[in-house]
């Protein structure tokens, strides 16, 4: 079974409110034992973290050894004051404060950097994100600063005026990249980046009534579309679920993304699967800081 290379364990999949109710006084530990337990259950043995601003993250990255399970979290997520990102993290409404929470990071011990340059698809609406992208010269510096610190960046961003940016500025992984072109993903595969399309966010929403079928459909043909182009562009895909959204379980998710990557990508099981793998390892690898010295990736 591959790792899950986007989760956030303070949301449960059902209900966002009562979730975070349950870590209003701290973190839950039942509620990420159980969430821990799930994996567990699936086999995963990697977890990729989207951050919180619970400290949710941080206690499952020290429990998730006694379930064999290698966690790797950014504490919180980053994003400009004004625009998307309360949910994960932390508000910054300068460059100077940005650095600052990156080295807020490091001394909380965090594996990466996670930055917030978009804002989310609305599902009423075909096309439509929450709001637009934020300005170049942010998404540039802002992957600037965490790289000269040492650390990898994640990338939460969906339409073109986020992604393509934050690729030529180095991303090192972009997270759900909805409404994006074969200009992004070709830049995907120039670049080296990887992308987590978190698919299952839209295709896991069919049929559960919330939304118009018509709509979702239409979000999802679109992504399983992108998903074919950029496994056959050669573009680095890891499979990563967003795992705690609406409808979306621990464990589970997981399982379901990697069934939509082996219908949508038009290519051979065995042959998805080992791209899969291979996008994999690189995050493993690539999403990591050592602590000790520098603070620079190994």
């Amino acid at each position: 079974m591959f790792g899950e290379c986007h989760a956030h364990l303070f949301m449960d999949g059902i209900d966002y409110h009562a979730a975070v109710a349950a870590h209003k006084n701290g973190p839950d530990e039942i509620c990420i034992r159980r969430h821990l337990q799930a994996y567990k259950d699936c086999g995963v043995t990697y977890v990729r973290e989207g951050g919180d601003h619970y400290g949710v993250s941080e206690k499952a990255r020290e429990l998730a050894g006694e379930y064999g399970i290698e966690y790797r979290t950014p504490v919180f997520a980053i994003h400009k004051k004004g625009h998307y990102g309360k949910i994960v993290g932390y508000g910054v409404e300068t460059l100077a404060e940005f650095h600052e929470k990156v080295l807020e990071v490091r001394r909380r011990k965090g594996d990466f950097i996670k930055i917030m340059v978009s804002g989310i698809m609305e599902y009423d609406e075909f096309g439509k994100l929450s709001e637009a992208a934020l300005e170049k010269e942010w998404i540039r510096e802002m992957i600037h600063i965490a790289h000269e610190e040492g650390f990898a960046v994640m990338v939460h961003a969906n339409g073109r005026e986020a992604v393509l940016p934050a690729v030529l500025a180095g991303a090192d992984s972009i997270e759900h990249g909805n409404y994006i072109d074969t200009d992004c993903m070709d830049a995907m595969a120039q670049c080296g980046c990887v992308w987590v399309p978190t698919i299952v966010t839209t295709g896991n929403l069919i049929g559960c009534g919330r939304y118009d079928d018509r709509v979702l459909e239409r979000i999802f043909d679109m992504e399983c579309r992108n998903l074919a182009y950029a496994f056959e562009k050669g573009v680095n895909l890891a499979a990563g679920s967003d795992a705690g959204a609406y409808m979306v379980p621990h464990g589970r998710g997981i399982e379901r993304e990697t069934e939509i990557f082996l219908a949508a990508s038009g290519a051979k099981p065995e042959t998805v699967m080992e791209r899969l793998a291979a996008g994999e390892r690189k995050i493993r690898r690539t999403f990591r800081i050592e602590q000790a010295g520098n603070g620079k990736n190994t």
